[in-house]
């Protein structure tokens, strides 16, 4: 077995009714003012309302920042790090989706005033300290509570990453009952997206892919696989949802430690320029990007098929592979997200510039099984459409 690094959030509580626990875990763990972010559409819901309740039961002061965009831009976390040291905060709580935790993540590091944000772009550049941080996620889908990862919007479209375990939280509170009124196409969106970072974290090639991801991928995609549907259409199914949970979060860990490739570089244009959501992107390049790996890689997708989709185990080697693909396409349908890039509106003589933005992507294309050219991403985008 060859060498290999797996970083993980410190502890993770998950069970129905945990957030019930944030005010104790707030002020053994950071103190007694701590900022929480979240975004608009959290502020909704309810479940901030009672977050706050919980932590001022405990005797924690909470400054509030719920400014969080999707896909967050420079000017979102520098408002919120600015916002955290004129209240002298004590520690960060993340509470949302993946964009209000890689908003939090960053804040933990760049409120002590040591670093700045152009400075940790890319892989490693963290030093560190940061504060305290716990992260609650309310949709099954980044896993962003379990990665070392923060990707923010820069300029008008590109999108870059600050990974580093120093952005790893000190916990990790999952509770599916936070997740149990997010509508249809966001559970299926983000759905999805966990499904991609278990497939992607299996079949890369990056030199740190391990036992241990890919023994996590498989049981995520075992438990998404049986569950998306339901969750999707059943959404006050508590089971089905802690299913998605759980498996975004075991997702989110192999990811984290074998890194994701082609999909999430073709996915990022969508986002940059359209504003697709980042699972949805995602989902409309998934099938269309593991057909061009399986044609010469087909190897790990014919491994992952059964773990899904069992009934895919009669079938074997490219044949199995193919329908793989084949049934996450099917399975994306079903769960009623778009399927093409020209039912998004994208002009089909934008493809050229998508193709040429995704190769800027290196740090996600070195891992793909399969070299991806321009004309190779223009195609795929080309099938998408």
């Amino acid at each position: 077995m060859k060498p290999f690094v797996f970083n993980t959030s410190r502890s993770i509580q998950f069970g129905a009714g945990q957030l019930g626990k944030l005010g104790e875990l707030a002020k053994a763990q950071m103190g007694t003012r701590v900022m929480l972010i979240t975004d608009p559409g959290m502020m909704r819901t309810g479940i901030v309302e009672r977050a706050l309740s919980i932590l001022e039961a405990s005797g924690v002061t909470v400054e509030v920042y719920a400014d969080v965009e999707a896909d967050p831009p420079e000017a979102v976390v520098l408002s919120a790090v600015e916002q955290a040291r004129a209240a002298a905060v004590e520690g960060v709580i993340g509470l949302g989706g993946g964009s209000s935790l890689d908003v939090a993540k960053l804040v933990s590091v760049l409120a002590l005033g040591k670093e700045t944000l152009k400075s940790i772009y890319g892989v490693g550049n963290v030093r560190g300290p940061r504060l305290p941080l716990i992260l609650v996620p309310t949709t099954a889908g980044t896993g962003s509570e379990v990665t070392p990862i923060s990707i923010v919007t820069t300029g008008a479209s590109e999108k870059m990453g600050v990974v580093s375990p120093v952005l790893l939280p000190d916990v990790a509170l999952l509770d599916p009952e936070l997740t149990l009124g997010l509508p249809p196409h966001i559970t299926a969106a983000t759905g999805i997206d966990a499904m991609v970072h278990a497939i992607e974290s299996y079949a890369s090639t990056s030199a740190n892919n391990n036992p241990l991801s890919r023994m996590l991928a498989t049981q995520a995609l075992a438990l998404m696989g049986r569950s998306v549907l339901k969750a999707v259409h059943e959404g006050d199914d508590i089971t089905a949802r802690s299913d998605m949970l759980f498996g975004s979060m075991l997702a989110g860990q192999a990811f984290a430690n074998s890194p994701v490739a082609a999909v999430h570089a073709l996915a990022y244009p969508l986002g940059g320029h359209f504003h697709i959501p980042h699972g949805l992107s995602n989902a409309l390049v998934l099938p269309h990007v593991l057909r061009f790996n399986a044609a010469t890689a087909p190897q790990p997708y014919a491994e992952m098929a059964p773990y899904a989709f069992p009934e895919l185990a009669k079938y074997e080697g490219q044949e199995r592979a193919a329908a793989f693909c084949d049934r996450l396409a099917e399975l994306s349908a079903a769960c009623g997200l778009e399927q093409s890039l020209r039912a998004m509106k994208i002009p089909e003589d934008f493809l050229p510039r998508m193709a040429s933005d995704a190769m800027n992507q290196t740090r996600l294309l070195v891992n793909n099984p399969r070299e991806v050219t321009e004309a190779d991403a223009l195609a795929i985008y080309r099938a998408a459409y």
